[in-house]
């Protein structure tokens, strides 16, 4: 299995790159979300790939960053949602949109996809609700990434589906972070939920 492959870029298109690494030209399927991303940059590229293996079909698909990977993974596993409907949801919305859409249970945001119907809606929010809601409440994962506006968006999606109401949760939740400013996820929701 590939992690990522670095290189230079020879071509770019919203849909696809072709990643010159020492001569060997990977072409790799891409979201429109990697491909603003890649725009403007030509050498070192680092392109974090999923590598499909099929009976009739071998493809690269490539990411950005490693959490578009990781929905990417997450929403393939879905029956229903192949590779490239996926990279379609990611072209779409990103990846914050689309952890919301699914934490919130927003059956439209999803079926606003072209290609995404009711039941396959439906089926990815079932699916991936906890997986999602497990991998968000990660403290140090998530603050590796913007710490704050994250922090607060996972505790607020985690505070409403445990059923409190959403004005109370964003007073309670500023009133924690004015006390605590580096607060991590975890003692964001524990201190909370004692407020609630």
């Amino acid at each position: 299995m590939y992690d990522y492959i670095s290189g230079n870029i020879a071509e770019l298109t919203p849909t696809n790159l072709i990643l010159d690494n020492n001569g060997i030209g990977y072409q790799i399927i891409i979201s429109l979300q990697t491909y603003s991303k890649l725009e403007g940059i030509k050498d070192n590229a680092k392109v974090f790939v999923y590598h499909l293996v099929k009976e009739d079909l071998e493809a690269l698909y490539g990411f950005a960053d490693k959490n578009e990977r990781a929905i990417f993974t997450q929403l393939i596993s879905v029956s229903g949602i192949g590779p490239n409907t996926a990279c379609i949801m990611l072209s779409s919305l990103s990846v914050d949109e689309i952890k919301t859409a699914i934490l919130s249970g927003d059956v439209n945001k999803i079926k606003s996809v072209k290609g995404i119907g009711l039941k396959t809606a439906q089926r990815t929010i079932l699916e991936l609700k906890d997986k999602i809601g497990k991998a968000s409440t990660d403290a140090s994962e998530l603050l590796k990434t913007n710490p704050n506006s994250e922090i607060i968006e996972e505790a607020k999606s985690a505070l409403i589906l445990l059923g409190f109401n959403k004005s109370n949760v964003e007073k309670v939740i500023s009133k924690v972070l004015k006390e605590d400013k580096n607060c991590k996820l975890e003692d964001l929701i524990k201190r909370s939920l004692k407020l609630l």
